[in-house]
C-alpha cells in the first residue's frame, strides 16, 4: 500500500503518515465505479464539507482528477489509528495505481 502513496501531494504524504501511524486500509476488491460518477458524488460532498466547515485535504484535487479521468475507478480507505481523520483513494480500476487521495477529518473526530 505505501508504494501507491508515492505523491507529492499532501493528502498523500498524510496518508503515509496514516499508515506509519498504524492505521488501518482497506482497498475494497468487489469492483470498481466510473470515475465521472464518483466526481459527481465527491463533488457534493466537497460543497457539504465547506458548508459545514469540516476540514478537507485534497479534496477539491480528488474531484477535479476524478472528473478528468474517464476510466473505472477502485476505491480504497484509510482510517488514522484515533479515528480522527478518514483517507479515501481513489485508484485506478486494477488498483495498481492512485489516481487521488482525500482526506476528511470526522466530525466527532
Amino acid at each position: 500500500m505505501r508504494w501507491l502513496l508515492a505523491g507529492d501531494d499532501e493528502a498523500s504524504k498524510a496518508a503515509l503518515a496514516a499508515l506509519a501511524g498504524g492505521a488501518d486500509y482497506v482497498v475494497w476488491e468487489d469492483g470498481t465505479g466510473p470515475s465521472e460518477a464518483y466526481a459527481r458524488t465527491y463533488a457534493r460532498r466537497l460543497r457539504y464539507t465547506r458548508r459545514k466547515g469540516n476540514e478537507t485535504l485534497g479534496l477539491e484535487r480528488a474531484v477535479r482528477l476524478l472528473a478528468e479521468r474517464a476510466q473505472p475507478i477502485r476505491l480504497g480507505k484509510i482510517t488514522t489509528a484515533d479515528r480522527a481523520w478518514t483517507f479515501i483513494l481513489f485508484l485506478t480500476g486494477d488498483g495498481g495505481a492512485l489516481v487521488a487521495c482525500t482526506d476528511v477529518r470526522r466530525a466527532d473526530g
